[in-house]
C-alpha cells in the first residue's frame, strides 16, 4: 500500500495542526490517518551544556533532523512501520520512547519549514500552507509557550522577537510560493477546508 502524504506548513500557531485534526476526524475511520509533526525531528542537544541549548535557533532549518524525517517519510509512503521520535522541549532532548507508526492510507506532516525543504516537496501529493495574521499567530505561540511548554512571558516573547519572526520570514514567508493550496484563517475557513478534503478523496479514489 502506497500512502497519501499531505503537507500542511505555515508561520507558528498558523492553525496547521487544527487543519490536520480536520481532516484526520474527516477521514480517519479505521485509523486512515496519520499525523507527523516536524517538531518531533529536532535535533538531540543533549552533548550541549544546557545554557547553550536554550540559545539555539529552533526556527532555522539546521535545527531539523531533516535527513531522518525524509528516511522516515519514504519508508512510511511505501507502506512500512516507522517510529516516530518524540522531543522534550524543556530538556532540547529525543526521549528513549517513541511512537510506532504502522501503515495509513494518509500521512499528514505539519510544521513550519516542511515547504521550505525540496527533498520533503518532492514526497508530498498535496502542498497546504495555512496563512494566518501575525498577531494572531503571536497570541496563541504566548497561550501555547505557556500552557503547554512551561516558558515564561518573558522567554516567549525574546524568542519571537530574536528568532521566529526573523526566521518566518526568511524561511517560512517565502515557502508559501510552494504551496498547491494557500487557506487564510485554518479551520475557519470552512470553503478553502472542503476544498481540501475534495482534493484528498479524489486522490484516495485513484
Amino acid at each position: 500500500m502506497k500512502s497519501i502524504l499531505i503537507g500542511i506548513a505555515g508561520g507558528t500557531a498558523s492553525g496547521k495542526t487544527s487543519v490536520a485534526k480536520k481532516v484526520s476526524d474527516t477521514f480517519g475511520v479505521s485509523n486512515q490517518v496519520f499525523i507527523i509533526a516536524q517538531d518531533s525531528y529536532y535535533k538531540d542537544l543533549g552533548h550541549l551544556p544546557m545554557e547553550k541549548r536554550h540559545h539555539v535557533n529552533f526556527d532555522h532549518p539546521d535545527s531539523m533532523d531533516t535527513d531522518l524525517l525524509v528516511q522516515h517519510l519514504t519508508s512510511a509512503i511505501k507502506g512500512h512501520t516507522v517510529d516516530i521520535p518524540l522531543y522534550d522541549y524543556k530538556s532540547h532532548t529525543r526521549s528513549k520512547e517513541v511512537i510506532r507508526m504502522a501503515p495509513h492510507k494518509i500521512i499528514i506532516l505539519e510544521g513550519i519549514l516542511i515547504l521550505e525543504n525540496a527533498r520533503l516537496r518532492d514526497l508530498m501529493d498535496i502542498k497546504v500552507f495555512v496563512d494566518t495574521d501575525d498577531d494572531i499567530r503571536l497570541i496563541r505561540r504566548i497561550q501555547r509557550d505557556i500552557a503547554e511548554r512551561g516558558f515564561s512571558l518573558e522567554s516567549v516573547i525574546r524568542m519571537y522577537e530574536n528568532s521566529v519572526k526573523p526566521m518566518h520570514l526568511q524561511f517560512v514567508e517565502p515557502s508559501k510560493r510552494y504551496a498547491d493550496m494557500i487557506i487564510p484563517r485554518g479551520v475557519e475557513n470552512t470553503v478553502g477546508v472542503d476544498i481540501l478534503m475534495t482534493k484528498i478523496d479524489a486522490l484516495l479514489k485513484t
